[in-house]
């Protein structure tokens, strides 16, 4: 799939508008990173739900004693992310980057394919 300069640079402009911010991630991480909004915020909505039970079945559980046997795990998972932020958001940019570049071509497809009528 070949694309001409002009169109890699209009993909690259909307790659940055569209991709997400890591600063705002590391916010989202150092604030309500227990309850997984980090990774809502990039996309990630399962394993966000998965911190988010955790940490929820976690506090529920406290009281018994037991709360700890969630709590911990969600607690390290939370301490990764901080190192798998940055990837996180250059992973999504290339998905966003993929995309755009597949519609880009597609379109011109059916450009030529309609000229050629």
């Amino acid at each position: 799939m070949d694309l001409s300069t002009a169109e890699q640079i209009l993909i690259e402009q909307r790659v940055t508008n569209e991709s997400k911010s890591t600063a705002v991630a590391y916010l989202l991480w150092l604030f309500l990173g227990g309850l997984g909004a980090h990774r809502f915020y990039i996309g990630r909505v399962g394993s966000g739900l998965a911190i988010l039970t955790l940490m929820i079945v976690g506090i529920l559980l406290a009281p018994v004693g037991v709360g700890t046997i969630f709590l911990v795990p969600a607690v390290i998972w939370m301490l990764i992310d901080a190192f798998l932020i940055p990837g996180m958001i250059q992973q999504q940019k290339e998905e966003v980057r993929s995309t755009l570049g597949k519609q880009m071509y597609a379109e011109r497809l059916i450009a030529a394919e309609r000229g050629g009528r």
